[in-house]
């Protein structure tokens, strides 16, 4: 039998360890992912890949509006490349598939809209292995469904984190 102090001591656990979690959280470092600083508020987009309405809502929630009209924009991009594939990373004895890579690849460049020419195509590539099993066709056909939509969010963020350090005027005059 528990004594009164030793059921009190118990009941008090559950919030001594969410105090120190939320004590080791804030010594790492994490906090939650904010609002990109960016240095221009209107872009133009062209090119049609899967990932312009989430690049878009993206853009939109860190306060640039995306314009139909490329004279009323600070910054012009063209989304010139989208690719995806499955590529064979493993066979069993019996030559059937075990792993498979999965690649995804967005190539983009920019451009000031005083500006004639365009800067050079920037590429972001991601890359997830998973493993197959033909017993599992239905479960496994999701989860490549969802590895793919886990990468273009993730190209997505690495477009925003791209477009973060990109001055306009820099564009203009890169010997600035």
């Amino acid at each position: 039998m528990l004594n009164a102090s030793t059921k009190r001591w118990l009941t008090r656990i559950p919030y001594l360890v969410l105090i120190t979690w939320c004590c080791v959280l804030t010594a790492c470092g994490f906090q939650l992912r904010g609002v990109e600083d960016l240095s221009f508020s209107t872009l133009y987009m062209q090119g049609s890949t899967t990932i312009n309405n989430p690049l878009k809502r993206s853009l939109e929630v860190n306060g640039v509006s995306v314009v139909t009209n490329p004279e009323k924009a600070e910054l012009l991009m063209e989304l010139v490349s989208e690719s995806s594939q499955q590529n064979i990373l493993s066979l069993s004895g019996t030559g059937r598939v075990r792993e498979f890579e999965l690649l995804y690849r967005v190539s983009f460049r920019l451009r000031n809209p005083a500006s004639e020419t365009w800067g050079e195509v920037q590429t972001v590539q991601n890359r997830r292995d998973f493993s197959y099993d033909d017993t599992q066709l239905l479960g496994k056909q999701a989860e490549e469904t969802r590895l793919f939509e886990d990468m273009k969010a993730d190209t997505v963020r690495e477009i925003m984190r791209r477009l973060v350090v990109q001055k306009p005027s820099k564009l203009l005059n890169p010997t600035q």
